[in-house]
């Protein structure tokens, strides 16, 4: 019931579409597993935290066979040099000590694998130190170190050692991390290095310092939970990199281990733990380490929050002390730090003797300085073929040496500044005279460039003028003949009636040049005839278009006439309708009227009886006169009205034919006076109504009752008196 199946989304189709597998298959991996018990299969559905812990057993294993295979694949890519030259260079990389508020599994492993690092690093270096002092055969004391083999069997003693109960109880099938502290506490109480807390906490002194752990989590994390499913999904992926994990997967998980099976059959219960596979892998890595010449780097972190200029004492002083450093300081202080072989020595400070060293062999020269710089016995040793001191001596010879090597070469740059600046003058007469030369060439050569672009410039001058010239004479000379041309033919018709005095050669002289003057003339003639026929065809064009022009002009005035005749009409109508409604409300009133007075005067026998009703025929001749008073305001209105109307329409005509300029649109105008005109007239037509109903409520209120009386009783009369 409490079974979980992972939900098919885009992340688990993107781990099945990476690793090259069926989604089907990676669910089924997932959420299922398939256990072997005799010759029966069983399979079991996995409950939401086991799912989570097989799925997280799968991402790391599968993340560290891809670590490995790329350290593979870098060491492969480098041992081309190691197969040359038998040697090689590793770089190895570690976290360092650790201890946070809360410390787990991760930080148990870690800090294990750096006390078996500061182990061999203490060992190697005082190996080093005292090989190195036996060699030269001097004299030196013993200097003891603070060995950290406690700690270290604390970890690994069998079979009471912290990795050895903690796979032991990683076996049992109901061993929770509570069951684990107390079994430590238990079997660990009597070491120095272990401290029992109260809970699921414990205490291991370390060389660093004590580091609380939690043992939540341990066992979950030490158990190796990927089972058979998760591997024969990855050896079926079509993908080559999962296939080689699932290989490796395969080969480590047939180690099996010592102890009662945590879980009944099966083969996922036989696989070694993560802590005797860091446990074996550490142990290799120290054995690789033995056979090499180690090199250790320290990396100090300024502070927390990687800010440059910033110094936390307090972070630096516990990294310093997490790594070892002060104790190596202390180790490198007790004996001699510093050495130099006897030819580096005699090399490095040999000129600072005052006497000369030309003769002397290394050993002898370095003792001269020692004597003549005052260096105390016990502060240095002299060996075979080095020198050791002890911590700041050195510094006095190197104080000589910088100061003296500072003289000489403040010496050396004056004379080098010297001659730099000899050579510089030189360089520079040199120079300038080298330079006087290119540039006298060089102007020289733009002078004769100039002087080329000067005399192309006056010939193309020279000609471009004569040309202007040319043509101008031509013009003055073509002038001139058409001027004489002309007067000479006005002499000529002036003396038209004197030619009898003409010769025959002087005839036939005169009649050559008149030919001369006709063709000039015609010639300027058939000119301004091409001319105007040029400009009468611009201005046929000009009329083709203004007669278009025109005749759109005609047909847009044409249309507006019809609309502005059809709208006259309508008004017309209109206004006929008004006056005929007008008309017919004042002769209703004077027909009204003209009976009531001839019913007043019929008898005078009547006067006595119609005395009693004189006063409503008297109000009923007010309501009369308030009736006709208000008709012919009305009326009134209506011709101010049509005539206001009628001129604004004449207006916006003219306005539109072109009779008369307004700065306004006709058409927008006439439009506007529609809509007033039409405002106008329901507003007119609804008073007119209502004026009548008043009227005639207002005659058959006030005067109905008593004429009716009147009227019968002058009947009645009129007719007994006739009878």
């Amino acid at each position: 019931e409490n079974h979980v199946e992972p939900v098919e989304d885009e992340s688990l189709a993107t781990v099945a579409k990476l690793i090259g597998c069926n989604i089907n298959e990676l669910k089924l991996s997932l959420s299922k597993r398939n256990m072997r018990v005799g010759k029966d299969t069983i399979v079991q559905k996995l409950t939401l935290p086991q799912a989570i812990d097989a799925r997280d057993a799968l991402a790391k294993s599968m993340y560290s066979c891809l670590f490995d295979w790329l350290v593979e694949q870098i060491n492969k890519s480098l041992a081309v040099g190691k197969k040359r030259t038998g040697r090689s260079i590793s770089i190895l990389d570690i976290y360092g000590f650790e201890s946070f508020d809360k410390n787990s599994f991760e930080q148990f492993c870690i800090n294990y694998a750096n006390e078996r690092l500061q182990q061999h690093f203490n060992r190697h270096l005082f190996k080093l130190e005292q090989e190195e002092y036996i060699q030269d055969g001097i004299d030196w004391t013993r200097v003891d170190f603070e060995d950290n083999q406690h700690c270290l069997s604390l970890f690994e003693k069998k079979p009471l050692g912290l990795l050895s109960l903690l796979d032991e109880e990683s076996t049992f099938p109901n061993g929770t991390d509570l069951t684990l502290a107390n079994k430590l506490k238990e079997h660990l109480n009597a070491n120095s290095c272990f401290k029992g807390d109260r809970g699921k906490a414990f205490t291991v002194s370390h060389y660093a310092g004590e580091v609380t752990y939690e043992t939540t989590g341990f066992l979950e994390k030490n158990r190796d939970l990927l089972h058979s499913d998760s591997i024969q999904l990855l050896s079926s992926c079509s993908c080559r990199l999962p296939q080689a994990f699932a290989s490796s997967m395969l080969i480590q998980s047939e180690k099996p281990i010592v102890g009662p099976l945590y879980k009944a059959g099966g083969a996922d219960s036989q696989r070694l733990s993560v802590a005797t596979k860091f446990k074996g892998q550490l142990f290799q890595l120290m054995q690789r380490l033995g056979n090499t010449t180690p090199h250790f780097i320290r990396c100090i972190k300024p502070n927390n929050v990687q800010s440059p200029g910033l110094y936390e004492q307090g972070i630096v002083l516990q990294q310093l002390r997490c790594c070892g450093v002060l104790e190596v300081v202390r180790i490198s202080r007790s004996g001699f730090p510093t050495r130099m072989s006897h030819q580096k020595f005699a090399r490095r400070y040999g000129f600072l003797l005052l006497e000369s060293i030309a003769a002397k062999d290394p050993l002898s020269v370095s003792v001269a300085i020692l004597h003549q710089f005052h260096i105390l016995p016990e502060m240095y040793q002299v060996g075979y073929t080095k020198l050791f001191f002890r911590t700041g001596q050195i510094g006095v010879l190197e104080d000589t040496r910088n100061h003296t090597l500072h003289g000489i070469l403040r010496l050396q740059s004056c004379f080098r500044g010297h001659q730099a600046r000899c050579r510089l003058r030189e360089l520079k007469r040199g120079i300038a005279v080298l330079q006087s030369f290119v540039r006298g060439e060089m102007i020289r050569k733009e002078y004769m460039e100039l002087l080329r672009k000067h005399r192309a410039s006056a010939a193309i001058q020279s000609h471009v003028k004569r040309r202007i010239a040319k043509r101008h004479y031509k013009a003055t000379v073509d002038a001139s003949i058409v001027i004489q041309s002309a007067i000479r033919g006005e002499l000529v018709r002036r003396c038209s009636g004197d030619i009898g005095w003409l010769n025959s050669g002087g005839t036939k002289r005169n009649e050559s040049d008149e030919v001369l003057v006709k063709a000039s003339v015609l010639s300027e003639l058939q000119r301004r005839v091409l001319k105007s026929e040029a400009a009468l065809r611009e201005k046929e064009e000009e009329n083709d278009i203004l007669r278009q022009r025109l005749q759109q002009y005609d047909n847009r005035w044409s249309e507006y006439e019809t609309k502005m005749k059809s709208m006259e009409e309508i008004w017309q109508k209109q206004m006929r309708s008004l006056q005929s409604s007008l008309s017919i409300a004042k002769k209703s009133l004077e027909v009204d009227d003209s009976a009531r007075n001839s019913n007043a005067s019929v008898s005078a026998s009547d006067a006595t009886d119609l005395d009693s009703v004189s006063g409503d025929f008297r109000t009923h001749g007010r309501t009369r006169s308030v009736g006709l008073s208000v008709i012919s305001r009305l009326a009134e209105e209506f011709g101010q009205r049509a005539q206001v109307f009628g001129d604004d329409t004449k207006f916006l005509m003219e306005v539109k034919s072109g009779q008369v300029e307004a700065n306004l649109n006709p058409d927008r105008e006439l439009r506007r006076l529609k809509q007033m005109f039409e405002a106008w007239k329901k507003d007119y037509g609804g008073r007119l109504r209502e004026t009548k109903l008043i009227l005639s409520r207002l005659g058959n209120e006030e005067t109905g009752g008593s004429v009716e009386k009147v009227k019968l009783k002058w009947w009645g009369r009129l007719k007994s008196t006739r009878y």
